[in-house]
C-alpha cells in the first residue's frame, strides 16, 4: 500500500493524472462479486489513461497485473515498469509516505 502511496503522490507532482487502485484486499476482505467489480473498474481507469505504470516492486507481477498490462498492450498503451526505470528503488526510499 505504500508503494502505491508513494508513487501516485511522485507521478502527479511531474504532472500526472494518476488512477491507482482503490482498493487493496487481503484474505477474504472482498468476495467474488466485489473482486468482478474491481477488476472492471480497474480496466476502466487503463482505458481511460495514455500510460500505465506498473508498481512491480522488486520485479514482481501477480496474476491481475499479468491481464492488465495484457489489456494495456493490446490497447496500445504505453507501459512503464518501476523495476526498469527504477531498479534499485525500495519502500525505504519512499518521500511522501
Amino acid at each position: 500500500m505504500r508503494a502505491f502511496a508513494e508513487w501516485n503522490a511522485r507521478l502527479t507532482m511531474q504532472g500526472n493524472i494518476v488512477y491507482s487502485v482503490a482498493v487493496i484486499s487481503t484474505g477474504d476482505s472482498i468476495d467474488s462479486e466485489q473482486k468482478v467489480l474491481l477488476d472492471y473498474v480497474h480496466m476502466k481507469k487503463i482505458e481511460l489513461s495514455d500510460v500505465v505504470f506498473v508498481l512491480d516492486v522488486g520485479g514482481y507481477i501477480g496474476e491481475s497485473t499479468a491481464r492488465e498490462i495484457q489489456l494495456s498492450t493490446a490497447l496500445g498503451k504505453v507501459v512503464r515498469y518501476l523495476s526498469k526505470e527504477y531498479p534499485e528503488w525500495t519502500e525505504n526510499d519512499c518521500l511522501w509516505t
